[in-house]
């Protein structure tokens, strides 16, 4: 029944303004119309479920990559929330390029997520392998908007 169980492997939901629709955990699009460049888009996983909204019912929390074409891999949050008609999804929040995800969590009577990551020290080249543990704290807006926590 699709209004019980959550498929990240089959949704849709906006990166940097442009829809997405993943098929089988991929999305593959023309980077502009003709282009042998592709952007790629992946499910990822690392699924954490937890009442991200408020609502007492539980959301679905994922990663998703994104490659354009260039060096860079980003990494992307997108949270599914759960209604009485099935999942609505947020926008992709933009987490690093190249990063290794840890888990995620929620803490103790909040609705925040606090998304862990390695990343690279400051100055530390791209090729470097992520070492220094980050941590990016979202909450999803009433309207269903993914956004950052101020620090």
């Amino acid at each position: 029944n699709p209004s019980t169980s959550f498929d990240g492997k089959n949704t849709s939901f906006i990166i940097d303004g442009k829809e997405v629709t993943l098929r089988n955990g991929v999305s593959e699009v023309e980077a502009v119309p003709g282009s042998a460049s592709k952007i790629t888009t992946t499910y990822f996983g690392n699924e954490l479920s937890g009442d991200l909204t408020g609502d007492g019912i539980p959301d679905t929390a994922f990663y998703v990559t994104q490659n354009t074409g260039g060096s860079g891999l980003f990494y992307y949050v997108v949270v599914a929330m759960k209604t009485e008609s099935g999942y609505k999804n947020t926008n992709a929040f933009r987490i690093g390029d190249r990063i290794a995800p840890q888990p995620m969590y929620i803490p103790g009577g909040t609705t925040e997520l606090n998304v862990n990551f390695a990343e690279r020290r400051e100055g530390e080249p791209m090729t470097t392998p992520p070492s220094q543990g980050a941590v990016t704290l979202l909450k999803v807006t009433k309207e269903g908007v993914l956004e950052g926590l101020m620090k």
